[in-house]
């Protein structure tokens, strides 16, 4: 045997992905090489409509729900301020007054959107609930007759047809009801003229109104390139809600016929029992709570006694949830609204934790949403004279704005105000970074401090603090103040 035949038989297999193997264990990992849209068309329907299901009918889908509107918009929703300068670099501030107070007065209830209903804030929350439940949202705007020309329509992701996928004649695209151009921007929105789940109405068939992309807004957040439509964030966690509801379900039920303590009356012959009733042709007796009754002759009972909810259920339950607040991209404590056993450092961190995503998700409304309706919102105010300001203008004031979502406020507030104090004095952080912390602007903080001081010495009131004075405590003042 030569030299090179020694080499070739000791030569090492070639090396692969472990994950890429194929085998026994491997025959139930089912894979496909399908486009984001092939994929997204054969499950969007049946995914948003459990989503919906589950958040009408599982506590722990309201739950997440409710937080994630609680979260990311909070009492007040996203704040507007316009910092608009003239050419000489002084704050425009007849400017900005007019548009933040026209701003308000929009998003009272009634005005901002057609059909009435919502206030700028409820729009806020409605979008956040749809884009999570749903996994898309769509928004029209409409330049409609009320006081400021313009208004929003909201509008269910079921009148986009998931089916109608053709090529138009001018090279466009429609997929899923999305009219597409070469470069898969989005040109049209095809929509059924009427929803085709509502059964009040008269449904002839797929009839559609085209509205072009610049009078809508589809949100939702891209999982692949070239991704069309968007899937429920739901979508990872929708088989664990519905398993683990319906195993709380049997365990409730199978604990409440543990309590009835039922049984079986048996006799050798089958004959002997005098029954109070029958219930489908088969005799029965009532038992009331603390009575006994005398058998008949030859007829026995025989218990029956299951033993539920099990010892293991509730830890069953924390393990299949600690899954479910994964997929939700939240923490088991929020979602189960469950702080026994919980330290201050693992609460501390599980809540930072969520307050990065809550972040995230601010940050997209704020991009996908309340900016662009911002923008066509002001286009139109000044278009029309709603606002005595020129149309030429509108590029300084759409982009000289500040959206300001709601803050958090700190698990121990003493220790966090004094490592702010601390940061302030080594120059480490502004009053602007503490005020972002609660969704505030410094502006607006040192207003309300002037405001208060003029007040006290109106009514000759001396404040039991005063701000800003005379300097900023020392370290080792903070450090006694944390001691204590």
């Amino acid at each position: 045997m030569g030299l090179l035949d020694i080499f070739r038989k000791k030569a090492p297999k070639k090396r692969n992905y472990a994950g890429a193997s194929t085998g026994r264990l491997f025959n139930d990992f089912v894979t496909t090489s399908y486009s984001a849209d092939e994929e997204v068309k054969s499950g969007l329907k049946v995914l948003r409509n459990r989503a919906r299901d589950l958040s009408r009918n599982n506590e722990y889908a309201r739950r997440f729900l409710n937080l994630s509107k609680a979260n990311v918009v909070g009492e007040r929703g996203v704040t507007l301020q316009v910092k608009a300068r003239n050419d000489n670099g002084s704050m425009d501030m007849i400017g900005n007054d007019q548009i933040e107070r026209a701003w308000k007065q929009w998003g009272r209830l009634g005005t901002c959107t057609v059909d009435g209903k919502l206030s700028w804030v409820d729009a806020q929350r409605l979008f956040i609930e749809a884009m999570i439940r749903d996994g898309e949202v769509l928004v029209r705007l409409v330049r409609y007759p009320n006081s400021f020309k313009f208004a929003l329509e909201f509008i269910e992701s079921d009148l986009l047809d998931e089916e109608y996928n053709v090529t138009l004649p001018n090279g466009n695209r429609i997929r899923m009801g999305v009219e597409l151009d070469k470069f898969n921007r989005p040109v049209a929105y095809h929509l059924f003229t009427s929803h085709p789940g509502d059964t009040s109405s008269s449904w002839m068939g797929k009839t559609y109104n085209r509205v072009t992309a610049d009078k809508m807004l589809h949100c939702f957040l891209p999982e692949r390139a070239m991704q069309t439509r968007g899937v429920t964030w739901m979508a990872p966690a929708i088989t664990s809600l519905k398993m683990l509801h319906g195993y709380r379900e049997a365990e409730l039920v199978a604990a409440r016929v543990g309590a009835s303590k039922m049984g079986f009356f048996t006799s050798p012959n089958g004959d002997g029992f005098i029954p109070d009733d029958l219930d489908n042709k088969v005799p029965i007796m009532e038992a009331e709570p603390g009575t006994f009754q005398q058998l008949p002759a030859g007829v026995s009972f025989q218990q029956f006694d299951p033993t539920h909810p099990t010892s293991a259920f509730a830890d069953f339950e924390k393990a299949v949830l600690r899954g479910i607040a994964s997929g939700l991209g939240v923490s088991y404590t929020s979602l189960a609204n469950d702080l026994e056993g919980v330290s201050y450092s693992s609460i501390r961190q599980g809540s930072l934790e969520d307050r990065d995503q809550w972040k995230v998700v601010q940050d997209y409304l704020v991009q996908h949403f309340v900016e662009p309706v911002y923008r066509a919102w002001l286009m139109s105010i000044m278009e029309d004279g709603i606002v005595n300001l020129p149309a030429s203008k509108f590029d300084k004031f759409a982009e000289a704005t500040v959206f300001r979502a709601r803050g958090f406020s700190w698990v121990d507030p003493l220790k966090e105000m004094n490592a702010a104090v601390v940061g302030l004095k080594n120059g480490i952080l502004s009053m602007q970074d503490v005020a972002n912390q609660y969704g505030r602007d410094v502006e607006e903080t040192f207003d309300q401090i002037q405001a208060e001081k003029a007040m006290a010495e109106a009514y000759g009131l001396k404040m039991a603090f005063e701000p800003f004075g005379d300097k900023l405590p020392t370290e080792a003042e903070v450090s006694n103040a944390n001691a204590q």
